[in-house]
């Protein structure tokens, strides 16, 4: 999600001096990432930001934006006399960090490696043989290149579909590759721990879970065989040679409200010709809806990264609250001092819009709206942008384990 709007960051060409010929692979080698400082109101310095960026990775932020900025245009935006501070020396030797995509080996490495797309669904579906009895692989529909939305749903005590639901998404945006692994954690957590720990038991036979770990299937597979750095889905745009809807701007409640998303088909905040016009959305519309319409949904959790945040609705607004604000809070408190007391890691906690910035046809939003969710919040994972997107390979553990830690202190207060 650490991606949003500002409308003038979002003209054309973001990704010009990226776009691959004949989709090789970029290489981010020499490339750096610059936290600039933005005067207020320098409308022609944000278009010279934009023209000179390979990618803006905060483009929702007013002032401090970060930007992705090849060797060849460096000099050319550090001439732009603006206060920066350099946040990756070399994105490339960043990427290298990450580790290679590892082969699948099961259960006992799978948290320390990322994974191949094809790996993740057959984790998935291992996962789940392994708990036949009170686990299902679910399929809520098909990306816009026909992949399915993959997930798993876990029941305990009473049977499937007997109890409220808890929906988990993660992979909303391609390029955060820590919200996957994290998503497929908690899954991992909520079964292996079923029969021996006694809060999971009570939390299982509470609650259907349905985790569904990568909703932007082309999207993340493009990441591995293009564009490490790319956000979001493959949709092409009957309007423009760009490509890309932003799932995360797509739902169809107040996405016609403007400020919180772009109508540039080449913003990496796009949020399409209509709402919910990307099918990973309606996908994931009509799910959030039959879940309502079932049992109910008592939590909803969207994971992305980066910026350590958590974050409830709104979005579209920054003076509107929710009518639980109070318990949002709360609960979302009590998560952020469970993450930090595993590993020390700091949580900024609020309303969105206030808090971060202002989302308009985003999730939460809808799910606390129309989804009639009783608690909506959006997880923003490590880190601040040191590492951005692009965690090592060796963070990934320490991530979802204070990640686990603080969701089932949200689920024990539900």
């Amino acid at each position: 999600m650490k991606s949003i709007l500002l409308s003038a960051f979002l003209l054309p060409l973001a990704l010009s001096s990226v776009v691959p010929r004949a989709e090789e692979k970029i290489d981010y080698h020499g490339f750096k990432i610059l936290r600039v400082n933005v005067p207020k109101g320098a409308k022609d310095v944000e278009s010279k930001i934009q023209e000179l960026s390979a990618h803006i990775l905060n483009p929702g932020k007013s002032a401090l934006v970060d930007v992705v900025v090849s060797p060849e245009n460096l000099k050319a935006l550090e001439a732009l006399s603006l206060e920066s501070t350099v946040l990756t020396e070399d994105v490339g030797a960043v990427l290298d960090e990450e580790g290679p995509i590892s082969t699948y080996a099961g259960f006992a490495t799978w948290f320390t490696a990322y994974h191949s797309y094809a790996d993740h669904i057959q984790f998935l579906r291992d996962l789940q043989g392994g708990y036949t009895s009170q686990s299902e692989v679910i399929t809520i529909g098909n990306s816009v290149q026909g992949r399915a939305l993959t997930g798993i749903h876990i029941w305990g005590s009473g049977g499937k579909g007997s109890k409220p639901a808890v929906l988990f998404h993660g992979t909303v945006h391609a390029r955060e590759w820590i919200s996957t692994m994290t998503t497929e954690y908690l899954a991992y957590q909520l079964l292996t721990k079923y029969a021996s720990d006694t809060t999971v038991k009570a939390l299982v036979d509470k609650f259907d879970f349905y985790i569904i770990p990568i909703v932007n299937p082309d999207g993340f597979v493009y990441t591995q065989t293009t564009d490490r750095l790319w956000r979001k889905n493959r949709q092409t745009v009957s309007t423009s040679t760009c490509v890309g809807r932003d799932n995360n701007r797509n739902w169809p409640y107040k996405w016609e409200v403007t400020g919180g998303a772009s109508t540039n088909p080449c913003s990496e905040t796009f949020k399409g010709l209509a709402a919910s016009d990307a099918p990973e959305n309606r996908a994931m519309v009509s799910h959030v809806n039959s879940l309502r319409d079932g049992r109910g949904l008592r939590l909803y959790l969207d994971i992305h990264s980066y910026g350590q945040y958590i974050l409830w609705p709104y979005g579209y607004t920054c003076s509107g609250v929710v009518e639980n604000d109070a318990q949002h809070r709360s609960i979302a408190s009590r998560a952020a001092a469970a993450i930090r007391a595993i590993s020390g890691t700091a949580y900024t906690i609020g309303p969105a819009c206030s808090t971060l910035y202002a989302t308009t046809g985003d999730s939460t939003d809808y799910t606390d709206a129309v989804g009639n969710a009783t608690y909506s919040y959006t997880y923003e994972l490590r880190d601040r942008g040191t590492y951005g997107f692009s965690l090592p390979a060796s963070q990934i553990q320490p991530t979802v384990v204070e990640t686990w830690a603080g969701v089932l202190s949200m689920l024990k207060d539900l």
